[in-house]
């Protein structure tokens, strides 16, 4: 028996119990980890609350972060010895125990270098986004979002006003695109290796320079042209850094009724539980729409605009 923290109910940090559990003996392919230190990450409380996904079976126990110490092998492991220090990230959950039981193929060797308190507090985070337009309706809640899940996020805004906004939603830096280089600034703050995924809504006068800023194999997101449409992009431009290009459209992606729901239900769960705070700044009567969309064309704006009957 160890001990690990289990939930039985869906809910607030009181259902965390500490537990005696029977976690058994490592099976083929399995190796077993007393572990030495375990990551939390905003995604467990996802799973704690029943927001995002909900667990297989109940109870279960959180956690998809991990680095201990290799304690015992089941049959057909070579890849590990006992005394090995790994970690792990990702599936199976179960972290927040004592020891845990884990596919040979999911763990990572650990450089003695490297505390286990470092280790386990690195794998499920790290990914660094670049969101344009910070300050903006969608642009305010991606940086909430992004953050609450352990990215590092930079924003860029179009006036100093905005900056104060976008670092409130989580932004770690924050980049005024009118007055500075985006592009260098944040060559600058990531040492030169460039973001995972740039989220870009401003279109022509900034897809180039997001294409520029991304690491070999990054992801670019572009989902709004507020600046004017974008050139055609040759497939070279991606080939140079191997990039992905993708062009979403949230109704495809809600085009079945499930899918709607499923949706709307974890956006108005995540505003509930505080994960997101919508910033309504602008609200115009309705007879005064062409006034809204003046100053959301010129950059007046931050958060969300709203048009009252």
């Amino acid at each position: 028996m160890v001990k690990a923290i289990r939930v039985h109910e869906l809910g607030g940090p009181q259902v965390l119990k500490w537990e005696d559990v029977e976690i058994g003996e490592p099976k083929e392919g399995e190796v077993c980890v007393k572990n030495k230190a375990i990551g939390v990450n905003f995604i467990d409380v996802y799973f704690r609350k029943g927001l995002y996904y909900k667990a297989d079976t109940m109870p279960f126990s959180p956690g998809m972060e991990s680095c201990g110490v290799v304690t015992a092998l089941g049959p057909g492991v070579t890849g590990r010895r006992v005394g090995d220090l790994v970690a792990y990230v990702g599936t199976p959950m179960g972290s927040y125990a004592e020891e845990q039981i884990l596919p040979e193929n999911k763990v990572v060797p650990v450089p003695p270098s490297i505390d286990p308190i470092v280790a386990a507090s690195i794998l499920l985070k790290g990914h660094t986004v670049l969101v344009h337009a910070a300050a903006g309706g969608v642009g305010s809640l991606l940086c909430q979002w992004a953050n609450a899940l352990g990215a590092i996020v930079i924003g860029t805004v179009s006036t100093k006003e905005k900056t104060a906004q976008a670092k409130d939603d989580g932004c770690r830096h924050v980049i005024v695109y009118t007055e500075e280089d985006f592009v260098a600034r944040v060559t600058v703050i990531t040492s030169d290796n460039g973001v995972d995924v740039v989220y870009d809504s401003v279109g022509k006068d900034t897809f180039q320079g997001s294409l520029a800023c991304l690491k070999t194999r990054g992801y670019m997101v572009s989902f709004g042209q507020a600046s004017g449409a974008i050139d055609p992009v040759p497939l070279s431009a991606l080939a140079a850094k191997s990039l992905f290009l993708t062009r979403p459209a949230l109704f495809q992606y809600t085009a079945a009724r499930d899918k709607l729901l499923k949706v709307a239900a974890e956006v108005f769960a995540n505003v509930a539980s505080g994960v997101l705070r919508v910033r309504v700044n602008h609200k115009y009567a309705l007879s005064h729409a062409a006034q809204a969309h003046a100053d959301l064309e010129n950059r007046k704006t931050s958060g969300s605009v709203v048009l009252i009957p």
